[in-house]
């Protein structure tokens, strides 16, 4: 006995009304990582400052901003935006 196949179901009907598109980030977590590439960015000049290797710029302080900045990327990404 042969199956008889049953027309396919309509899917839902569409809303009238569209809703906006709401963003994952908001202005601010873009601004706060953008500060963030740039303290990063600051952080790696000063590891190629000078000539000396053992300068306390280079292995004390431009490791510590740019661990700073990998922070404040964190921050960035884990804000949540505000409510309106």
């Amino acid at each position: 006995m042969a199956k008889t196949t049953q027309p396919a179901a309509k899917t839902a009907a569409k809303p009238q009304g569209t809703t906006p598109v709401k963003f994952v980030f908001d202005k601010s977590n873009y601004t706060w990582f953008i500060i963030s590439i740039a303290v990063v960015a600051f952080g790696f000049v000063l590891m190629a400052g000078t000539t000396d290797i053992y300068s306390t710029t280079k292995i004390v302080i431009a490791p510590i901003v740019v661990l700073g900045g990998f922070g404040i990327g964190f921050y960035a990404i884990l804000k949540k935006p505000e409510t309106k």
